[in-house]
């Protein structure tokens, strides 16, 4: 059963005064349509916060069975009788009627009034647009979203466009195109709905929704579609005679348009329950088949049907219902526009897409409310404590009307739509109750009589009737008493001669036949009763959204005062939460006061709904962090809300435990006091004692008191000893001043162990500022007397990966911004962690970007000839021995730059580590080759990382020129070691023919290129035959020297 309020959603009520005895009525955007019991008089009020006033009179052509508004073109449609005939017709310029002796044009859809008279006054005079069609109507709808109408009829439903005819460049005219019919054979509607595209159908006991699709346009040539001029009339043809055409009302046969056919059986038969979303509905067994119709030389759109929702239903008749009494009723589609959809719209758009699209509809005991858009689904079931007669579907409620009640039911609606906008809603950040919370009913008003019911904005219409029961329900009431003293009859007499009845399945359905006969359970139609009861019809005008929010805050206090954690409490701040919700959701233009009394209302609500989740210790405490923090509350502010609601330390709820946990951890919480400090350390050494270090550790808990941090930390460590906590122990210390103690806690523990106490909590080293990492008091000492310890922790993180390079980055910047190792290259810490995170490192993109940065920084160092005094953590011998990214120096390299050239100056180290990179595996040396600009290859410092470089990039002639032009000595160690295998022929394609040149032109006198040349001969000899060997010998050569090494090439042949 539904839970029921007792809060005040009515403010007041009042009479409409109308004329006569309403028999229907219908409204829609600031007006009332009431047709009078007759039925042939139409009287139209304007909605307003004092009342009703009559707006003008409309006298109709017919006895309206059925009339609907249309927000979208302000007109009127009505199903209306005539001798038999139903006719469809709608009403335009109807505000006209206003004014006495007003003229009223009647004319056909299609057929556009053109006279004098209107031509002088367009738009100042009412119009009655007949609707033709070729089957009786019976039900019809409005589209919310763009005005179209949807008619319902026995075989098929017809859907019109809505049309704005341009008459001239200042005149237009409303009018309707018959654009689509669906065929949806031996399936006649009981009622339709139409919007945005979605048709919902409803028959007794079954509903189908169905979505017409947009697909690619086809020319118009390759389809056959139904003429205008046959939407039109019908045509009978005479042969030799002219056209003629017969009346566009349908005319009945009796009161019915087709006779029913006499059914064999005198049983109902019910298939059974059956619920299909989506494309399952498909399997419905309802064949609906589209048709296109409307002027054939206008370009259209092909469109297809995508079946959406079926649901049948099957009535219990062992509960006493009737057929009658277990039929469907008030089918509505609820489109949902929001703040947000509406400002996406340009104005020149005449159609905004609804954010959520909902399908309500109901049995007398149960109402039902799917979600259409993005995904069908089940929102809400409602329960109803009597027989629902009608109830009607808004933003903020469901309203339903009973016998004797008008009850006010909460929506799901604002929960779907919310997360609709934003799929991503339930976050740490933010939060919205969920769509399958239970509903509720805040209110059960009595009234006498109810007959029908109408809602629009914040006004609800109420038809009361003082007769106690027609003739109809007494017959019936009779009937049924008659049955069942009947059956008490047979059944008696049947236990007399020994048959009981429960044992005896026959007799049961014997016993039973006379409730399940179509003649005993629908009784035949009677006419009205000539002479009415007291009738009125009421406008019951509900409360504003800030009044109803704050009375359902004040009875949630009653509930949370006698039980503090109960459901009651929880369920009704969420149905005020949601009931904000839905009001800023409107797209309503409001001004600035009401927007902020609402923005207001709104953060209070979060600040409620958090407030009853800190205290709770269900499973969904946690929803306690998110409406906290979009109540835009200060944490103090939050921490005084619960301690003053606890009154002790051992009352705090685990979802304010949650809280302020994870807030601790955040970067966005403001600094607490010391008070409020001291206050968090009391709750947790108590509450949870075992999240004191990370407590200690935020940077929001600095002004704390650093003894009763300390004292808490000890008391801890005697019954739960960790590292976390000595190092925590040890950070106070050193805040309080106390070198001492601060390095008793320190040696306490071996350094790898300390770094599994920094990895488990980070911010004893760094505090998080947006995308910088601050280093911390404990982080500056090590520094200065434990760098390695740091260095090695901060490598920990890196790989856990509880700290991003660009962090690490930002962290040793700050940390060495005043200290000595700042350089203009960057502080010498960094690098020693670059270079131990190279070491550590098995992340590929991280490595090519450590061995960028390093190779950068050795360049720039080397260019610069910085002199900054610090030793490196680890030398390059170090790196090498420890690190694969490092290789040992090739031979040639020691002999261009010997390693120790020059102990004098400090880049020798960054010299011989951009070497041991160059020479190692994993630099691309492509990514520095445009950094080598600041190196000059004058000196042997520059010339050595340059022909490195070639060397890597495969420019091996060129590395030869350099080499002979500015150290010969290191030409033949470099040749052993580089030109080998496939490229053994630059022995004597290049490096031979170029000693040869330049030992001619330098003569006998540089020894370095003789014998480098002699050299060169002594392998190329080893390598080829006589004859080319013979082939390379210079023709204007020594041949005492050259002859040597030939007779060495021949013996060689000749032995192998």
């Amino acid at each position: 059963m539904v839970h029921v309020y007792n809060c005040h959603p009515f403010a007041s009520q009042q009479i409409v005064p109308t004329e006569q005895e309403p028999g229907l009525f219908c409204c829609g955007g600031d007006a009332l349509f009431v047709v009078s019991a007759g039925g042939c008089k139409i009287e139209a009020f304007l909605i307003a916060e004092e009342g009703c006033r009559l707006i003008c009179r409309i006298a109709t052509m017919g006895n309206v069975q059925s009339i609907a508004h249309s927000q979208i073109g302000d007109y009127v449609v009505t199903i209306e009788e005539k001798n038999n005939a139903t006719y469809l017709r709608v009403y335009t310029n109807w505000r006209y009627q206003s004014a006495e002796k007003t003229r009223v044009g009647v004319r056909l859809l299609g057929h556009l009034l053109r006279g004098s008279s209107f031509r002088a006054a367009p738009k100042e005079q009412m119009e009655i647009i007949e609707m033709p069609l070729f089957e009786p109507p019976l039900c019809v709808s409005c589209c919310g979203v763009s005005g179209d109408l949807l008619v319902g009829c026995t075989q098929s439903s017809v859907i019109f466009t809505l049309k704005r005819r341009v008459l001239s460049e200042q005149q237009y005219a409303l009018d309707f195109e018959r654009f689509l019919i669906l065929h949806t054979d031996g399936w006649t509607p009981t009622q339709v709905a139409f919007c945005a595209g979605y048709v919902a159908l409803q028959r007794d006991l079954d509903v189908l929704v169905v979505r017409l699709d947009r697909l690619e346009p086809c020319p118009s040539s390759q389809h056959q579609h139904t003429l205008a001029l046959e939407d039109v009339v019908i045509a009978c043809k005479e042969e030799g005679q002219p056209a003629r055409y017969c009346c566009l009302g349908v005319r009945r046969e009796g009161n019915s348009a087709v006779a029913p056919a006499q059914d064999p059986e005198d049983f109902y038969v019910f298939p059974k329950l059956q619920e299909l979303l989506g494309e399952e509905a498909r399997d419905c067994g309802i064949s609906v088949t589209l048709e296109q119709t409307g002027i054939e030389r206008e370009p259209r759109e092909e469109l297809g049907i995508s079946y959406v929702l079926y649901r049948r239903f099957a009535p219990d008749f062992f509960q006493g219902c009737s057929v009658e009494e277990t039929c469907l009723h008030s089918l509505q589609l609820l489109p949902v526009f929001t703040a947000s959809s509406n400002q996406e719209v340009s104005c020149e758009e005449k159609q905004r897409e609804p954010v959520s699209i909902f399908c309500y509809f109901s049995l007398p005991s149960m109402g039902y409310i799917y979600s259409l858009k993005n995904t069908v689904e089940l929102v809400s079931t409602y329960q109803y404590p009597e027989k629902a007669q009608q109830a009607v579907l808004s933003n903020h409620f469901l309203h339903i009307i009973t016998r004797n009640a008008l009850m006010c039911f909460t929506v799901r609606v604002s929960a779907v739509v919310a997360r609709a906008e934003d799929p991503y809603i339930d976050t740490t950040i933010k939060a919205c109750p969920p769509s399958t919370m239970e509903v509720c009913a805040l209110r059960i008003q009595l009234f006498i009589g109810l007959k029908a019911l109408c809602h629009v904005r914040n006004h609800v219409f109420l038809l009361t009737a003082a007769d106690l029961e027609s003739e109809e329900d007494t017959a019936r009431a009779t009937k049924r008493a008659q049955e069942l003293k009947d059956q008490k009859t047979l059944a008696g007499i049947f236990l007399a001669v020994g048959l009981e009845r429960s044992s005896t399945p026959g007799l049961e359905r014997f016993l039973s036949r006379s409730l399940l006969s179509k003649k005993a359970a629908t009784p035949k139609q009677t006419e009205p009763a000539d002479g009415g009861h007291g009738w009125n019809l009421y406008v019951v005008n509900t409360v504003s959204t800030i009044q109803l929010y704050r009375e359902m805050v004040e009875y949630s206090k009653k509930y949370e005062s006698s039980s503090p954690r109960s459901h009651s409490c929880k369920h009704l701040l969420s149905e005020a939460h949601l009931l904000l919700r839905a009001t800023l959701q409107e797209p309503e233009e409001r001004g600035p006061a009401e927007q902020d009394e609402l923005q207001d209302a709104f953060l209070d609500s979060c600040a409620q709904m958090a407030d009853c989740y800190s205290r709770s210790d269900e499973r969904d405490c946690h929803l306690a962090l998110p409406y906290y923090k979009m109540s835009s509350l200060l944490v103090t502010e939050i921490i005084n809300r619960n301690v003053a609601f606890g009154g002790g330390t051992e009352t705090f709820g685990k979802g304010f435990l949650f809280f302020l946990k994870h807030s601790l951890y955040e970067e966005t919480m403001e600094e607490l006091s010391q008070e409020t400090a001291d206050k968090v350390l009391d709750i947790f050494s108590t509450v949870e004692p075992s999240q004191l270090p990370h407590v200690v550790c935020s940077p929001f808990m600095k002004n704390a008191t650093s003894a009763a941090a300390y004292s808490h930390l000890q008391h801890l460590e005697a019954s739960l000893p960790a590292v976390i906590v000595t190092l925590c122990k040890a950070a106070v210390a050193l805040k309080m001043g106390d070198l001492a103690l601060y390095r008793q806690e320190m040696d306490r523990h071996a350094e790898m162990l300390q770094v599994y106490g920094f990895l488990e909590e980070p911010r004893l080293l760094l505090h998080r500022q947006g995308k910088a990492a601050v280093p911390t008091a404990l982080a500056q000492h090590l520094s200065d007397m434990q760098d390695g310890l740091l260095v090695a922790a901060m490598v920990a993180l890196h790989e856990n990966s509880k700290l991003k390079l660009e962090e690490a980055d930002s962290f040793f910047q700050e940390l060495c911004r005043e200290g000595s190792s700042q350089a203009e290259s960057g502080p010498q810490l960094l690098v020693d962690f670059w270079e131990a995170l190279l070491v550590a490192s098995s992340q590929g993109a991280v490595i090519q970007e450590l061995l960028f940065r390093l190779a950068s920084v050795y360049i720039d160092r080397i260019a610069r000839r910085e002199r900054s005094g610090i030793k490196p953590l680890k030398t390059a011998e170090d790196l090498i021995n420890s690190c694969s990214h490092y290789g040992l120096l090739f031979p040639w390299v020691n002999v261009i730059t010997p390693p120790q050239f020059n102990l004098t100056h400090d880049y020798q180290e960054d010299l011989q580590k951009l070497q041991a990179l160059l020479c190692g595996p994993s630099l691309d040396v492509s990514s520095i080759f445009p950094l080598l600009e600041q190196l000059s290859d004058s000196d042997g410092v520059g010339l050595g990382v340059h022909v490195l470089c070639a060397t890597k990039l495969g420019q091996h002639e060129r590395c030869i020129d350099s080499l002979l032009d500015r150290c010969p000595e290191a030409i033949v160690p470099y040749a052993n070691h580089e030109l080998l295998q496939d490229r053994m022929v630059l022995w004597w394609q290049k490096l031979l023919p170029e000693l040869c040149k330049r030992t001619k032109s330098t003569g006998t006198d540089n020894t370095v290129l003789l014998s480098s040349l002699k050299e060169t001969l002594v392998v190329v000899a080893m390598e080829l035959s006589p004859l080319e060997f013979l082939k390379l010998l210079p023709d204007d050569g020594t041949a005492a020297f050259f002859l040597p090494h030939l007779l060495h090439c021949a013996q060689k042949s000749i032995t192998a």
